[in-house]
């Protein structure tokens, strides 16, 4: 009744259920933010409404799509609820970890256990594909264990741009999916469907069977330029021990062309996800490799964090009902510790004392302030020369 009073929704009753813990994300309308509840740990999506007016229609759709979706692969909604300037939207917590960092705490990883992992994963997106559902953002850190337990499932979770088609021949147009795992007719804005989810798979299959991605460029022209040729290359030093029936998969994948790209269904019937041919080599030290390559990415990522985290404080409408951390920063550092084996930087903190951030967020940080300097100095460099140019021709007129 008192939140009613001070003009609250009915249904930011629920809100009382769930107590806020650490920060999971942020993106362009809201927050993810770790919850205590009476079902046990939850994911609440917080979405400002000033930054989605107009639209409200999205928000909507992605309610009925996750109510919609019941597979043992994929997280599962729990509730909704509003407030005043706030949607909500609560689903299961992925707590096991993310699927590079649960295979590096592994003794072993062989070409058959990432058969069967990718046996998880498809059938998953077939499931969504059925159902008209295409996710756009398939990537390992959208691959969760359910629980820290060692035969727990793993789940495909973050369905914040995922579209359910009107039809199955419906075209998406809108530019989607993480750099390095989008299509080439995604960034080519030439739209999409289906397909994209299976290209996305393909560079993950490739990814978790060497330790590194297909496709190496660092600008968006040279990308698309890399994956529209159709050029995947097997390179001997990492792919000598690997089954010809993982690299057919992959070429199936990742055909530029999406209208021969396989089909979830095509793809499951692949003799590689039986693991009757897959080889027992070890594959961990690549995929070790291949996580501390991301560890920078990481820490830079931390840092994007935060600054969306302190952008978004500032469009909060009611800051007497703030759902945004105080400290940005530490939020975003804190965001990282999805492991689900301790670590030392993972522990809690002792009263009284400030938590320090870790060497990850400090070494992005220190990154970011050079690559800015540098930046500063190309952009100062560039304008004298301008003005030198300016100076040159004027002199010459005289």
């Amino acid at each position: 009744m008192f939140n009613r009073l001070q003009g609250q929704p009915e249904s930011y009753d629920k809100k009382s259920k769930y107590r806020f813990g650490r920060t999971l994300g942020a993106g362009t309308y809201g927050i993810v933010r770790e919850a205590d509840s009476h079902i046990g740990k939850v994911a609440v999506k917080i979405i400002l409404k000033k930054n989605v007016k107009g639209n409200e229609q999205m928000v909507l759709d992605e309610l009925a799509m996750l109510q919609s979706l019941k597979h043992p692969h994929i997280v599962r909604f729990v509730d909704w609820f509003e407030s005043r300037d706030k949607y909500y939207i609560v689903t299961e917590l992925a707590t096991g970890g993310e699927l590079f960092d649960r295979i590096c705490e592994q003794g072993k990883f062989t070409e058959k256990d990432a058969s069967q992992t990718i046996k998880q994963v498809l059938g998953a997106v077939d499931y969504l594909h059925h159902n008209n559902v295409v996710h756009r953002d398939l990537k390992p850190e959208n691959l969760l264990y359910l629980t820290k337990k060692p035969d727990s499932d793993l789940v495909l979770a973050d369905f914040g741009i995922a579209k359910m088609l009107d039809s199955k021949d419906e075209v998406l147009t809108t530019m989607a999916g993480s750099f390095g795992y989008a299509a080439p007719e995604v960034m080519q804005k030439k739209g999409h469907g289906k397909p994209v989810d299976m290209w996305s798979m393909g560079v993950i299959t490739y990814t978790l069977l060497c330790g590194y991605s297909p496709f190496r460029s660092e600008n968006l022209q040279d990308l698309i330029e890399e994956c529209s040729n159709g050029q995947i290359q097997f390179h001997e030093r990492y792919w000598k021990d690997v089954s010809d029936d993982a690299k057919d998969f992959i070429l199936g994948l990742l055909q530029p062309n999406p209208d021969k790209r396989w089909t979830s269904k095509e793809a499951l019937d692949h003799v590689w996800l039986t693991g009757k041919n897959a080889s027992d080599r070890n594959l961990l030290p690549e995929i070790k490799a291949y996580m501390a390559r991301a560890r920078l990415r990481r820490g830079i990522d931390m840092v994007k964090l935060a600054n969306r985290i302190e952008a978004l404080k500032k469009q909060e409408e009611d800051p007497d009902n703030t759902d945004f951390p105080d400290d940005a920063t530490l939020a975003a550092d804190q965001s990282r510790c999805q492991s689900p084996f301790p670590t030392a930087s993972s522990s809690p903190t002792p009263p009284g004392e400030k938590r320090s951030l870790s060497k990850t967020i400090k070494g992005a940080i220190f990154r970011e302030v050079v690559m800015a300097k540098v930046r500063e100095m190309k952009r100062e460099q560039e304008s004298i020369k301008v003005q030198e140019e300016a100076e040159r021709k004027m002199t010459m007129k005289e």
